[in-house]
């Protein structure tokens, strides 16, 4: 397809979504804006983008699609503002937000005057940010959705599908209100759970220090998402108020509901729970991309002596495998220690077992 690509936003999602759509289609032109102007460099500099509008409202007059991939709250600001400016009569727009309901109520009165907005979520990530971060493939086997409005036509959401062709992304039509539902279950409120173990370890801190130093292992672990971005969730927890609310009462209510069975000590009713929630956690898609990004981590059992990291990571940079994120889980004097290496993708995380076989005897598992 021709024509001009206006991406608002060139961080991990708005740069990956540029390098999608230019792999498909090498004619059209891309043009980015970010008030970052470093981002705005660094796209160029990796050829993310063809072109740098000297303005939001410059690089939207010119343009055939418009992906605005900002800050949800920030997103509503822009729809506001886009309804003084000169867009072309087949302009079609689209977000990358993870709240919907407030969005589409905020471009109603653009949709109004006939602008054709198309709500989108891409439910893929990554634990790197920024633009030089993107990729091509991000959304690839993701589920991508997308919410029209009444007022769109199918045509429409065609049109942005073949748009979207390159991020091969398998695209799911839901209403704003199942969406935001949907994800508040499965994404907005685990990072609220992460945070809120997080706080109450800190709390515990105050009484031991041991804390802290204990909860380096698996306690690290199943709250990482505590340490996403805390500017982007107070945005997107404001914008799901209402459904974050309804689950709120629900999760006090699951609350007491375990507390009750600890308290009169239900022993065959608590073996239950937890068998309930192992069969029910065991039968979830394991290669799906979904709302919250995959930790692919290979464990390496390494033996105690200087350079053994940098010779794992120099075979690993030999084949050109990325590593997202690098740590030692534990390690003893003249005994193996536990190497975890994260990756962005389960390719690179088999081509990495493979490559660390081929070169040494250690022994690797994955988490």
């Amino acid at each position: 397809m021709k024509g001009t690509v206006f991406v608002v936003g060139l961080g991990l999602i708005g740069g990956s979504m540029a390098l999608a759509i230019k792999k498909e289609h090498p004619e059209a032109t891309i043009v980015g804006f970010d008030i970052n102007e470093d981002e705005i460099r660094m796209a160029r500099t990796l050829a993310v983008i063809d072109e740098a509008a000297a303005s939001v409202e410059e690089g939207m007059s010119r343009a055939d699609v418009i992906i605005l991939a900002t800050p949800v709250m920030q997103t509503e600001k822009i729809l506001t503002d886009m309804l003084t400016y000169r867009l072309r009569p087949s302009v079609l727009v689209t977000d990358v937000g993870s709240t919907k309901q407030r969005i589409i109520e905020q471009a109603k009165a653009l949709l109004d005057q006939g602008v054709m907005f198309i709500g989108g979520h891409p439910m893929a990530g990554s634990h790197k940010s920024g633009v030089v971060a993107a990729k091509a493939h991000l959304f690839e086997n993701a589920f991508y959705i997308l919410t029209p409005t009444e007022a769109v036509p199918m045509s429409e959401v065609e049109r942005l599908k073949q748009w979207l062709k390159g991020t091969k992304a398998n695209f799911v039509i839901l209403s704003p209100n199942d969406h935001d539902r949907i994800t508040g279950v499965i994404s907005h409120f685990p990072h609220i759970i992460a945070a809120s173990l997080v706080h109450q370890a800190q709390q515990y801190e105050s009484e031991d220090e041991l804390v802290s130093r204990l909860a380096a292992g698996g306690f690290r672990d199943i709250t990482r998402i505590a340490s996403s971005n805390p500017e982007m969730w107070r945005d997107i927890l404001i914008h799901n108020k209402t459904e974050l609310l309804s689950l709120f009462d629900r999760w006090l209510a699951e609350m007491h509901r375990i507390r009750s069975l600890v308290e009169k000590e239900k022993s065959e009713e608590i073996y239950r729970y937890f068998l309930e929630a192992k069969q029910f956690r065991d039968g979830l898609p394991v290669r799906a991309k979904g709302a919250i990004p995959s930790f692919y981590d290979l464990y390496v059992d390494v033996p105690d002596y200087p350079g053994v990291i940098s010779e794992i990571t120099g075979y690993l940079a030999q084949e050109k495998i990325s590593i997202t994120n690098i740590r030692i889980i534990e390690t003893r004097k003249e005994i193996y220690g536990v190497l975890r290496l994260s990756f962005q993708s389960e390719m690179d995380r088999e081509k990495a077992k493979q490559c660390i076989r081929a070169h040494t005897n250690y022994e690797t598992y994955e988490g």
